[in-house]
C-alpha cells in the first residue's frame, strides 16, 4: 500500500528551478520570434519568474546567465528578487557565443583563448560569491567537425586542467555542476558528448564536481533513467535540466513529448532518496519557449514535472519488491503502470488548495491580469533574448 500523506508531504516540499532565459525571445538557427510583454533585463526577467512561483508555490529559485543576466551590483538584483518571494540560484557561464571561441574555449589550442575562458569563469564564480548561489553549472560548446581537426588527446587535457582550476577557485559550499550534449554545434567530436566523460571528469575533480544530465542531450533511444540511477548510485548526480526533444536538443517543454519517459527518469529519483529532505539535487527547468507564451510555458512545465513525481511517488514498493523477487515480469510492470496510469491532477489540486493556491495555476495566471500589464508597460528598449 503507498501512504497518500507521505506523498504529499514530498510534494509540499518540491522545489523547481526556473531558467532566466525562458523568459526571454528565442527562435531557432533560421528565426528569433518577438512577443509583447517580453523582459528588457535581467530584473524584469526575475519578476516574470515570480509569477510562476506565485501560482505553482513550488519555483522559488531562478537561475542567471552570466553574461545575459550581468549586472552592476547582484546584491540589488539579489535583493529584487527576496522581495518578489523569490530568490536567486544557479550561476551558468556562457563560453559559446564570442567570437574568440569558434574553435573551443577551455579546449582551445590558443592559450591566450583558453586564459580569456578561464578568467570567464573565474568571473561567475566572483557572481556566485556575491549572489549566494551554490552551483556553477558548465556547458562547453567545445568540439571539432572534421576528423584530424584537432588532437582528441590534448583537448581531454585542456578540459580537465581548466576545469581544475575553476574547481580548485570554488569556495567550501559550491559546486561544479558539468552538462553533457551529445552534438551541436560540433559534430565530429564534442569535448564533454556523454554522462561518462562529465562522470569521469567529476570523479577526478573531487567530491564538489557532480554530473547535470539535461533530458535532451542523448542519442535517440538512449535509457535516460539508467544513467539516473547510476549517478546517483555514485553519488554524482548533481542536477537535472528538464526539457523534452523529439529529434535532438529541441528544448521543448518537459513532458511534452514523452512523459512516460519523465515518469521513470523520476520513478529513479524518487526510489533512490533524490525527493528526501536532505537532497542536493536541483531540479531545473533548461528550455527555450519559441512559439508559446514565456509565463505560461514555465507554469505548465513545472506542473508537468509535479504531475510526474506524483505518479513516481504513487508506485507500490512493496507489490513491487514483491513481483521482482518473485520474477513475475508482467506483474512487476504492472505495478509500474498503474502508478503511470493514476490522474494525480486531483491530488494536486487539492495540495494546491490546502496552500492556499488556486487549484489551477493556468487558468489563475490568466486572470491575473498580468499578461496585459506586461504587454502594455514593456513598451520601448531592447527586448532580452538568446544571446542578450
Amino acid at each position: 500500500m503507498v501512504d497518500r500523506e507521505a506523498v504529499t508531504t514530498v510534494l509540499r516540499r518540491q522545489r523547481i528551478e526556473l531558467p532566466s532565459w525562458a523568459f526571454g525571445n528565442s527562435g531557432t538557427r533560421f528565426k528569433v520570434f518577438a512577443q509583447a510583454g517580453v523582459p528588457r533585463d535581467a530584473f524584469e526577467k526575475i519578476a516574470d519568474a515570480a509569477q510562476v512561483h506565485r501560482y505553482t508555490g513550488v519555483a522559488p529559485r531562478v537561475a542567471l546567465h552570466i553574461p545575459w543576466d550581468k549586472v552592476d551590483d547582484y546584491a540589488v538584483l539579489a535583493a529584487a528578487a527576496k522581495d518578489l518571494g523569490i530568490e536567486l540560484g544557479t550561476i551558468n557561464a556562457n563560453v559559446f557565443q564570442d567570437d574568440d571561441f569558434m574553435l573551443g574555449s577551455i579546449t582551445n589550442p590558443d592559450p591566450r583563448i583558453r586564459r580569456k575562458a578561464l578568467d570567464h569563469l573565474f568571473e561567475c564564480v566572483d557572481v556566485m560569491d556575491q549572489t549566494g548561489s551554490r552551483d556553477l553549472k558548465l556547458w562547453f560548446s567545445d568540439g571539432t567537425n572534421y576528423p584530424g581537426q584537432d588532437n582528441i588527446r590534448a583537448r581531454q587535457d585542456r578540459l580537465a586542467e581548466g576545469l581544475r582550476a575553476v574547481y580548485d577557485r570554488l569556495g567550501e559550499h559550491q559546486r561544479l555542476i558539468l552538462e553533457y550534449k551529445l552534438f551541436e554545434p560540433a559534430f565530429y567530436t564534442m569535448d564533454v558528448p556523454d554522462w561518462g566523460t562529465s562522470y569521469a571528469h567529476c570523479l577526478e575533480l573531487g567530491p564538489q564536481a557532480k554530473v547535470c544530465v539535461d533530458t535532451g542531450h542523448h542519442a535517440p533511444g538512449t535509457n535516460i533513467e539508467f544513467i539516473v540511477a547510476f549517478l546517483m548510485r555514485a553519488g554524482k548526480l548533481g542536477a537535472f535540466d528538464f526539457n523534452s526533444r523529439f529529434y535532438a536538443d529541441d528544448d521543448l517543454m518537459v513532458g511534452s513529448a514523452d512523459p512516460f519517459q519523465l515518469f521513470r527518469i523520476l520513478f529513479e529519483v524518487a526510489t533512490a532518496g533524490g525527493f528526501d529532505v536532505d537532497t542536493d539535487i536541483a531540479f531545473m527547468l533548461d528550455q527555450c519557449h519559441n512559439i508559446e507564451p514565456k509565463i505560461p510555458g514555465q507554469i505548465r512545465s513545472v506542473m508537468n514535472v509535479q504531475e510526474a513525481s506524483a505518479k513516481a511517488l504513487l508506485v507500490d514498493l512493496d507489490a513491487l519488491a514483491a513481483a521482482q523477487q518473485a520474477g513475475d515480469v508482467l506483474g512487476a510492470n504492472a505495478v509500474l503502470m498503474d502508478a503511470y496510469n493514476t490522474d494525480v491532477r486531483p491530488l494536486l489540486a487539492e495540495l494546491r488548495s490546502e496552500q492556499g493556491l488556486d487549484p489551477n495555476p493556468m487558468a489563475a495566471y490568466a486572470r491575473s491580469g498580468y499578461p496585459e500589464r506586461i504587454v502594455a508597460d514593456r513598451v520601448g528598449g531592447q527586448q532580452a533574448g538568446w544571446g542578450a
